[in-house]
């Protein structure tokens, strides 16, 4: 069924939320709300829910047992098939770092998939949306669970050859900005529309700052490696807090940052500008259990996994349902800015508000049911209900 209308109480639209009203879907695309019935069509009733834009990831390296490291199209067909079972319609294909010649397999079989996908009309899965190539160019004291054997100093000759086998798929960009050649690196990939993240680096407030000047517009998973912020040093998390027009990516699962430094983040930034992530491993909805994070052992313990070796965080298990809720019942913000946190606003960050994170007339009609407490009732994917 991909022609029908959903009456709710609570469309979550661009323009707020509107009340009782019927979102029509028309051939897999969203159209217009009335107050009236739509005529010769079925209705499905969620009066009491909450419909919005499906979820969006902007930092995910995997799921269900499979990986973007994988270099394989088949493991982004489940990691896409499994994540839209749980709300997620759009997602950055994240990569960790690597050797070279490893990242461009990875972007290569993103792309592959991307395009395989796109001839099989069968297919039902969360849209690709892009990819983000978290690493190699960051630093050895906040690499986390990034292979230090491969860290190494930016290179636009580098993003230039792991585009060509994206097939121009690369949205975004992490490095440290005390690396050589930062400043002239992140003003070339955001001339070529590749967005730029300061991450997993030690870099001064003035060393940030910099960074920001020369055009990098995000910070990755703020808090988690990185320099901290103290009164007389206040690191990236201070340049996070401070600049204008700079998005903050956080991890609202409990674990990676406390509750009240997320408060502290999100009223400092506003929530407009901070994006809600997962950055979850392939073990996610997995059961506790050893497993690895590219060539790195890790053991997944209570929702959230560590390096075998040194204990370091490695990455999580959260979905964006999760961290959505979390923050709502954290008494951080309302329910509409959380949903707005996980949709628009990661859209919007990440240059890719034109395609998704919002319902719009013409778009494809990618959206979840909420319940009052804000648990996934149902994804729709172009309009087709996705199976759990």
């Amino acid at each position: 069924m991909s022609t029908f209308a959903i009456r709710s109480k609570e469309l979550v639209l661009p323009s707020g939320i509107d009340g009782f009203g019927y979102l029509v879907i028309q051939d897999g695309k969203f159209g217009g709300v009335s107050i009236e019935e739509p005529a010769g069509m079925p209705i499905v009733d969620r009066t009491d829910c909450w419909v919005a834009p499906g979820f969006v990831d902007t930092h995910i390296h995997g799921f269900a047992g499979y990986d973007v490291m994988d270099c394989d199209p088949e493991s982004v067909n489940v990691i896409t098939q499994e994540l839209a079972k749980h709300g997620t319609t759009s997602w950055l294909a994240t990569t960790l770092t690597a050797g070279a010649e490893t990242t461009g397999a990875a972007c290569a079989a993103v792309a592959k998939a991307v395009a395989a996908q796109k001839e099989d009309p069968s297919f039902v899965g969360t849209h690709t949306q892009g990819i983000f190539l978290e690493g190699p160019f960051f630093t050895e004291e906040h690499k986390g669970a990034q292979n230090p054997k491969y860290l190494i100093d930016p290179s636009i000759e580098l993003l230039d050859a792991w585009q060509e086998q994206a097939a121009g798929l690369i949205r975004k960009t992490a490095l440290a900005p005390e690396r050589v050649g930062s400043e002239e690196y992140i003003a070339q990939a955001v001339a070529r529309g590749v967005v730029a993240a300061i991450g997993h680096s030690s870099a001064t407030y003035g060393e940030a700052s910099a960074a920001v000047l020369a055009g990098a517009s995000e910070v990755v998973h703020t808090f988690n490696g990185m320099s901290d912020m103290a009164h007389r040093d206040p690191g990236i998390v201070g340049c996070a807090m401070t600049s204008q027009g700079v998005y903050a990516e956080l991890i609202c699962d409990g674990k990676h940052v406390d509750p009240v430094v997320c408060e502290a983040l999100i009223r400092s930034k506003g929530w407009e500008h901070v994006v809600l992530i997962t950055d979850c491993l392939s073990c996610g909805g997995l059961p506790d259990g050893s497993y690895h994070i590219g060539e790195l052992p890790i053991e997944l313990r209570n929702g959230a996994a560590y390096l075998k070796e040194g204990g370091n965080f490695a990455g999580s298990t959260l979905t964006l349902k999760e961290a959505v809720r979390n923050v709502v019942n954290w008494g951080i913000v309302t329910a509409e800015q959380a949903i707005r946190m996980a949709t628009e606003v990661p859209a919007r960050a990440n240059n890719i508000a034109d395609r998704c994170g919002a319902i719009l007339p013409g778009r494809d009609a990618d959206l979840v049911v909420l319940d009052r407490e804000l648990n996934l009732v149902e994804t729709y994917v172009c309009g087709v209900r996705v199976e759990a």
